[in-house]
């Protein structure tokens, strides 16, 4: 049997997160999470939310760890999760209607980030109202929010030189070439954010 992994930031973030699910997300169908990592973000949202069907994904390596937590939970809105690399082309068509990611942009390279809005734009292209709502800490106008945020960044770039807080301005320019207009930034604890895209019309 696979261990389930945890990350304690999944404990502490996904309450404050769901308060924006739960409205951004209220009428939609089916959210293709990308990136859910160990798994424990999509039990959580899938179990406050019945729904929705929840769909997670991420690299292969990481898809026994949250299928042991899908298991253990049980929920009928949880299909297997699947394998998606962001910089694979083309992304599996598995009629979303909604997108979710938590902490990813600032792991993926520049390339990988453009590839994401790329791909969650064709996911959402046939989705009237299609939505993307993006979690973790984010620059504005080429500035960190705060001293830890700084500091963090320096951590992901001695780690990893092609990661790092993305500016938002530079998301929003790449949600906008994707078909998506920029609908609302929600301040979150510990100096991150949620901000949220729209297909459609204003």
């Amino acid at each position: 049997m696979t261990p389930k992994p945890h990350a304690p930031a999944c404990e502490r973030n996904r309450e404050p997160i769901l308060v924006v699910l739960r409205e951004y997300f209220a009428d939609r169908k089916h959210v293709l999470e990308i990136g859910s990592g160990t798994g424990q973000h999509a039990v959580h949202f899938a179990r406050a939310m019945p729904w929705l069907a929840w769909q997670a994904s991420d690299v292969a390596p990481n898809l026994p760890g949250i299928q042991a937590w899908l298991d253990e939970a049980g929920l009928a809105n949880t299909p297997p999760p699947l394998v998606l690399d962001v910089l694979q082309s083309p992304w599996p068509v598995i009629g979303a209607d909604a997108v979710f990611t938590a902490n990813s942009l600032h792991i993926m390279g520049m390339d990988g980030v453009e590839a994401f809005f790329h791909g969650v734009g064709r996911t959402l292209s046939a989705a009237a109202g299609g939505t993307l709502v993006a979690y973790g800490p984010f620059n504005y106008g080429g500035s960190w929010t705060s001293d830890s945020n700084r500091d963090f960044d320096a951590w992901l770039k001695a780690r990893d030189p092609h990661s790092g807080i993305r500016d938002f301005e530079a998301c929003d320019m790449l949600a906008s070439r994707a078909g998506l207009r920029f609908v609302a930034d929600v301040a979150m604890p510990a100096n991150n954010r949620c901000l949220v895209w729209r297909r459609g019309p204003g």
